[in-house]
């Protein structure tokens, strides 16, 4: 392996950690401190739309971390000589990208139709449970990607 090829290893391996921690320190903060403030401090309907602002821009924010990540981890795996196509980080990172794409771009329409009263496949409770449930699954796909970076 060619000198200069450790170094950009090194400073890949510390951009993805980086942006996996960053990612995860969003994700935690919206769920554990900006949203359960909101709903306590502020009127629901007030609360609901600050904190649906929140989440769209950690929806966004995520296209992009996920594009880093992937790309980095996809650097990484080339560089390698027993020829993966996939790691388990790539596949963290899929998971949590399949996670924001469905839990927030495919069930945040559907949730502001059933507040506005048009007829949905689910009541907006049954909805926003399950935008709940892959924000969460993807805060613990976050963490364990974050865990395998830091061992690194």
């Amino acid at each position: 392996m060619p000198d200069w090829v450790a170094p950009r290893e090194r400073l890949a391996a510390r951009v993805a950690a980086v942006a996996a921690s960053l990612w995860l320190g969003l994700v935690a903060t919206l769920a554990l401190v900006a949203a359960p403030t909101l709903f306590a401090m502020l009127e629901r309907p007030l609360a609901g739309r600050l904190a649906g602002q929140m989440f769209r821009i950690e929806a966004h924010a995520a296209l992009g971390f996920a594009l880093l990540l992937f790309l980095v981890e996809r650097w990484r795996l080339r560089r390698r000589t027993d020829g993966a196509a996939v790691s388990t980080e790539l596949l963290l990172v899929a998971g949590a990208l399949f996670c924001t794409v469905l839990g927030y771009f495919g069930l945040q329409p559907m949730m502001e139709s059933a507040k506005a009263g048009e007829p949905v496949w689910l009541g907006f409770g049954a909805l926003h449970g399950l935008s709940t449930l892959f924000f969460a699954v993807k805060g613990l796909l976050l963490l364990a990607l974050t865990w395998r970076q830091a061992g690194r």
